[in-house]
């Protein structure tokens, strides 16, 4: 047997040989497509260099159901097996219960493959006592629990231990050469502390961090938007044992796991390029449906720098994944689900030159051009983020030496990761973690949300003021600043400031008061 991945989504398939009376030919059928139908050659090379011989008669190889169509160089080792099998050189009641992943060089070797740990999944679910995989793989397909994971080098490897018999010495396989980083390594040793001033901002980014609550930073080059936003992902717990095998199956499709760290315990942090395209961010391709940089943000951060610069098209695409938490690609042959739940960071400037060009570092845009500048964040995406603060210049008395040392990261992260528990047993028993993914249904009815703050923000409803998503997310948050508070439920003082977060007003004093140290 071998795995069929349909996006993060896995179908056993049974390989079958028959090998009867006839010319010497060799038939794959079961929809394969091109890299899998030259399986045919493939196998046939590394078994006759694996030393055993091919059937000098007709060969005919399906891959059932034949409905399903089926992509990829990982069904080689299963094709190879089978072969073998039909002709007594392995045991069939040995690969009778095993599944088998990996890609066959022509010398017989096994090539390390992607998707490894949803295809584990799926097997173990399927009933499969038995994974056979390259050796590089074997890390992450032993994070599934329930079945025995064998690491192979080559197609003599795999026979020789279903043989029962020692494995002959190989060389070592390469592992895949991952086309993301998924480690928040390169962050490391960046603390909140590094910025100056910005007080206003840094309460922002907690609550956001606190509450998984989407944040849009606006103001001219060099206050900080991008320094805030590095240092957001500091600030997130560790992803429990739930979120790390989620996110590390986006990143094993998308081939981008280390054999080294096999299952991520930290949240990604991922900041495309504003050229992307809409394909990079949500996910897609000709042949095999890849996941975008939204799922490779999954339980982590998605940061667009410059989002006003990103096409029209790349941003629009970030509405249906920012309310239901997971992005659908559909193609003509192929329909995958990837799981897009990211805090989502954007930064921009006030207008396209910045406002620092001109003389005396004024703005030289004129009215059409900024209009036009802030119109690339349509209103309907501006309406899902929940916190947007405008960042001013710092001021002289932040950066001097009398100036106050900022809290450092560690401080803030402790004071997050308590907000976190206080949601996480709130929450308990429901399928979500965070304020920010509680229903407006579930806000009114399910929590103890004070009936006061509900009725205020039903006014605003009911006078036109704000839309229902827009209450939704003023409760939200008010949630979240009672968490950051400690208090039992929230109050109007903490519905207040959820209103000046989200309509980016001047704090009052104190406001501030229990959300940062």
């Amino acid at each position: 047997m071998s795995v069929s991945l349909e996006g993060m989504r896995g179908r056993l398939v049974d390989i079958e040989v028959d090998v009867s009376a006839g010319l010497p030919r060799t038939t794959l059928v079961g929809l394969p497509d091109a890299s899998l139908a030259e399986a045919r050659d493939r196998c046939r090379a590394a078994i006759v260099n694996s030393r055993f011989p091919w059937p000098d008669r007709k060969v005919t190889i399906n891959l059932s159901p034949a409905w399903l169509p089926k992509a990829g160089a990982h069904f080689d080792l299963g094709i190879a097996l089978a072969v073998l099998a039909s002709e007594g050189h392995v045991p069939q009641e040995r690969i009778a219960g095993a599944a088998a992943l990996g890609e066959l060089g022509l010398d017989g070797r096994l090539r390390a493959v992607a998707g490894v740990l949803p295809a584990t999944v799926a097997a173990v679910a399927a009933g499969c006592e038995v994974v056979i995989v390259p050796e590089p793989n074997a890390a992450e397909a032993s994070i599934v629990d329930g079945a025995r994971i064998i690491g192979v080098r080559s197609l003599r490897q795999a026979a020789a231990l279903l043989r029962g018999e020692d494995p002959p010495d190989e060389p070592p396989v390469e592992p895949l050469v991952p086309g993301v980083d998924p480690r928040p390594g390169r962050l490391d040793g960046l603390d909140l502390s590094d910025v100056a001033g910005q007080d206003e901002a840094r309460a922002a980014v907690v609550v956001a961090a606190a509450g998984a609550h989407h944040l849009l930073l606006t103001g001219p080059p060099g206050v900080g938007k991008t320094m805030l936003a590095q240092r957001l992902p500091a600030l997130l717990p560790d992803l429990d044992h739930q979120q790390s095998m989620e996110t590390s199956a986006v990143y094993s499709v998308a081939g981008a796991l280390s054999p080294d760290a096999p299952q991520l315990q930290r949240p990604p942090f991922v900041d495309p390029h504003h050229t992307a395209s809409a394909a990079a961010l949500v996910g897609g391709g000709t042949r095999t449906v890849r996941p975008g940089a939204m799922s490779l943000a999954h339980h982590g951060v998605l940061f667009l720098d410059e989002a006003p610069e990103f096409r029209r098209d790349v941003i629009e695409a970030l509405r249906q994944p920012l309310e239901s938490g997971c992005v659908t690609v559909a193609r003509a042959a192929q329909t995958a689900e990837f799981p897009a739940r990211f805090l989502l960071v954007l930064a921009a400037n006030p207008c396209p030159c910045g406002s620092r060009s001109g003389p005396e570092g004024r703005c030289a845009c004129t009215a059409v051009a900024k209009r036009r500048y802030r119109e690339r964040l349509s209103a309907p995406i501006l309406d899902r983020v929940d916190l947007q603060r405008t960042v001013g210049p710092v001021s002289a008395h932040h950066t001097g030496e009398a100036a106050k040392l900022p809290t450092p990261t560690a401080v803030v992260a402790a004071r997050v990761a308590e907000a976190r528990d206080r949601q996480r047993h709130r929450l308990s028993g429901t399928p979500w973690r965070t304020n920010g993914e509680v229903p407006g249904a579930f806000l009114r009815r399910g929590l103890p949300t004070p009936a006061r703050l509900v009725l205020t923000v039903d006014r605003l409803v009911r006078s036109g003021k704000a839309n229902a998503r827009t209450a939704d997310r003023l409760l939200r948050v008010a949630w979240t600043i009672a968490d950051l508070r400690g208090q039992s439920e929230p109050d109007i003082d903490a519905l207040d400031l959820a209103t000046v977060l989200r309509r980016d007003l001047p704090f009052d004093g104190g406001q501030l008061a229990g959300i940062t140290t």
